[in-house]
């Protein structure tokens, strides 16, 4: 450890050790965490939007982040995956700096995201959307592309191989050859996540996932959060409104209100927590009339 506080491991990595009230699931003690942001925040103009956000996520930990509309929640997202660049603060991903990289490079290095607003190929079909998220992985360069070479044929069949892999994890081999504009809308939300995990993440953001849907497709996406952390061995951190998905799957909780982290825990410490219930769980009256 330097005398800033932080790990310089074997490899010359360098990363912070993590915070003395961080809550990792125990699977993931001892390992370093996939995300690990310091003090991160951005100001547009005079309005300082994200503050001092401070979260660690293990390598294969359910997180959550909740908090009101306006809180900054979307805009975390965006400064996790480049989009925004931070006004300050820093961003290690599995112990390696994101600072300078383009969203395309965040990707690559492990970061996947969805968003509140499905973004599909609504006029291509389901396979085909899968495949687009596949082309980190093309095993063929332009020139064999262009010139349709024997390489660019088997790329071709592997791709499409490994995309019916992932949409037979989530049964949904059969709307294959389905447009994507003609799903169900709790399908093209899953399509949508399938997309992302096709790029081969380490951490997977849901912004919202299930937002319009009903119980029954809220209920699936519970079983497929959790599928898709036990499948894939990855980490996910989500924000959701949905405080029964919240409690039921996420392991840790952290709540932002007006771009600071008011409270972070477990969704038992989260549910009980005065400051919490305030700004954002509303108070229960004690008595019904």
């Amino acid at each position: 450890m330097n005398n800033n506080g932080k790990i310089i491991s074997s490899n010359g990595t360098e990363m912070f050790s993590p915070p003395s009230n961080t809550l990792l699931p125990t699977r993931d003690a001892g390992k370093v965490p996939v995300l690990d942001v310091r003090g991160l925040g951005i100001d547009f103009g005079g309005l300082r939007a994200v503050d001092d956000f401070t979260i660690t996520v293990g390598p294969t930990e359910i997180a959550g982040l909740i908090g009101p509309n306006g809180a900054g929640k979307t805009t975390v997202f965006n400064l996790l995956t480049n989009v925004y660049k931070p006004t300050r603060g820093a961003i290690l991903l599995d112990g390696k700096s994101t600072s300078g990289k383009t969203v395309d490079q965040v990707n690559k290095m492990g970061i996947a995201r969805t968003f509140q607003n499905i973004r599909l190929f609504n006029k291509m079909t389901v396979l085909d959307n899968v495949r687009v998220g596949l082309h980190n992985h093309t095993d063929c360069n332009f020139a064999e592309s262009f010139l349709r070479l024997p390489a660019y044929f088997k790329a071709e069949r592997k791709s499409s191989e490994k995309a019916m892999e992932l949409l037979s994890i989530f049964d949904m081999e059969n709307e294959a050859y389905t447009l994507a504009g003609n799903l169900p809308y709790g399908a093209q939300r899953r399509l949508e996540i399938i997309r992302a995990l096709a790029t081969s993440p380490k951490l997977l953001l849901l912004d919202e996932p299930a937002a319009g849907m009903n119980p029954s497709e809220t209920a699936a996406l519970m079983e497929s959060i959790r599928k898709i952390r036990d499948t894939f061995h990855i980490a996910i951190l989500l924000i959701e409104h949905d405080m029964n998905l919240v409690m039921n799957v996420c392991e840790g909780i952290a709540v932002l209100n007006f771009g600071k982290i008011i409270a972070k825990g477990s969704p038992e410490q989260i549910k009980s927590n005065e400051a919490v219930i305030e700004a954002y769980l509303g108070h229960h009256d004690e008595e019904e009339e």
